[in-house]
């Protein structure tokens, strides 16, 4: 992953993604409304966003389709709206600066109790872009865009699923368990850091392997080079697993079959304010939920 990219000049445009509980942003959305109209921003809610905040910011227009280019994305929410807003904006250059209303609000730049100054530096390009690498898996006709992670897991209820994995073009093993897990740097404090994989350092060019709940002595989680594809296949004599991305679902993986998943670099933008460091918001924001 490169280092900081510069941000837009000027802000004329900004999009509006909010939190997937609306209550919770209700105040925010009058609040950035006010501020894009005193910075001379046209702010414009992502296509469904007005229908959760009906009286909550009149003056925010609302456009029938995700404009392409806006200068930046505002996001009202939490870790998931902001990955919702990155995968979006995939492969555009657009900068997605997160205002956390959620839990832990890994990718935000600024907490809600900041909300007033966060939108003044938003609007004034005041914070730096960081590149954001991406995994990516066939569905369908199409790839789905992961910036944090791909899982491939057991549905409820059924057994548990067998797995084998290929990376580099080489077996590397086949492992009963109840998933496997593949996550981006900034993804390896999800998902990942649940099944005690390893934390990747933004910056870090790869992305690392793990699994959940594995009935082995013998699976570790792997740390894969760049280039490596990673070819998972279900070994399971009838069970699916599904396949989801940054948690949502996209697609299952039937008895005997494979997919790849390949590691792309430069696909999302991520905005943060100037002297942010991982190492300090993994104390602050891990470090908190600890105590």
């Amino acid at each position: 992953m490169p280092g900081p990219v510069e941000a837009p000049a000027t802000t004329r445009t900004a999009v509006l993604f909010t939190h997937g509980h609306p209550p919770d942003t209700d105040d925010a959305v009058r609040v950035t409304a006010e501020a894009a109209e005193r910075a001379s921003v046209e702010l414009v809610a992502a296509p469904g966003e007005l229908v959760k905040h009906p009286s909550a910011a009149p003056g925010v227009g609302e456009a029938s389709e995700l404009p392409e280019r806006p200068d930046v994305c505002i996001v009202l929410g939490g870790d998931g709206t902001i990955l919702r807003a990155l995968r979006m904006y995939a492969r555009t250059g657009v900068p997605v600066f997160g205002i956390n209303f959620g839990t832990i609000g890994f990718l935000a730049a600024a907490e809600g109790d900041e909300l007033e100054q966060g939108l003044e530096r938003a609007f004034a390009g005041e914070y730096e872009v960081m590149t954001l690498p991406a995994l990516e898996v066939p569905v369908d006709d199409s790839r789905a865009v992961a910036l944090n992670d791909v899982s491939f897991t057991r549905r409820p209820h059924e057994r548990v699923a067998e797995l084998s994995y290929r990376l580099g073009g080489q077996e590397v093993g086949n492992v009963r368990c109840d998933g496997l897990v593949a996550a981006t740097p900034a993804g390896s404090t999800g998902y990942n850091l649940a099944n005690q994989g390893p934390i990747l350092a933004w910056g870090v060019e790869g992305y690392v392997v793990s699994f959940i709940a594995p009935h082995s002595l013998t699976a570790r989680p792997l740390v894969v080079a760049p280039s490596d594809v990673l070819n998972v296949r279900n070994e399971a004599p009838r069970d699916s697993v599904d396949i989801a991305v940054d948690g949502e679902p996209v697609a299952e993986l039937g008895s005997g079959e494979e997919v790849a998943v390949g590691f792309r670099d430069d696909v999302g933008r991520l905005a943060q304010l100037p002297g942010s460091s991982f190492y300090r918001r993994i104390r602050e924001k891990f470090g908190r939920i600890a105590h």
